[in-house]
């Protein structure tokens, strides 16, 4: 089954990505996979304190694919398949669509303005043309009526 990859943070670019991924998957008999990534903190001398902050950043990680999920099903109908991995993001994002043959595309957003977030700096600069699936931009200051249309 063809699948979009959609990366979830906080942030307002990353429901954009979801959004288009959803439609574009409802209309083309494809899934989404919806991924958040907990990237490595600093080590912390005391045990419990790096377990503290690495529980409480899983539980913000489950916290963000749950309602991604959520807005997958209410868009698209769908039930998009939930990950959560731990690494440096770009190398996480690399190696799942290295191992899965399914992933069509890897859909990101850009910030309304200015830089781009790293993921899209990086898939779209050095590391252009590597991937063996398209990478889709989606627009950070697009108005939702043209987002839907062209979705």
């Amino acid at each position: 089954m063809r699948t979009y990859l959609v990366v979830i943070d906080d942030s307002p670019e990353a429901s954009l990505a979801l959004r288009f991924a959803a439609r574009r998957a409802a209309r083309t008999g494809g899934g989404v996979t919806v991924l958040a990534i907990i990237a490595p903190h600093d080590f912390v001398a005391f045990g419990g304190v790096q377990a503290t902050i690495e529980a409480e950043a899983r539980e913000h990680a489950e916290e963000l694919t749950a309602a991604a999920a959520d807005a997958v099903v209410q868009e698209a109908g769908l039930t998009p398949q939930i990950l959560i991995k731990s690494g440096k993001p770009v190398e996480v994002v690399r190696e799942l669509i290295g191992a899965s043959d399914e992933i069509a595309a890897l859909v990101l957003a850009t910030a309304p303005a200015g830089a781009p977030g790293p993921l899209v700096a990086h898939f779209t600069g050095q590391d252009a043309g590597t991937l063996p699936c398209p990478v889709m931009l989606v627009p950070g200051g697009i108005d939702i009526a043209r987002l839907d249309a062209l979705s």
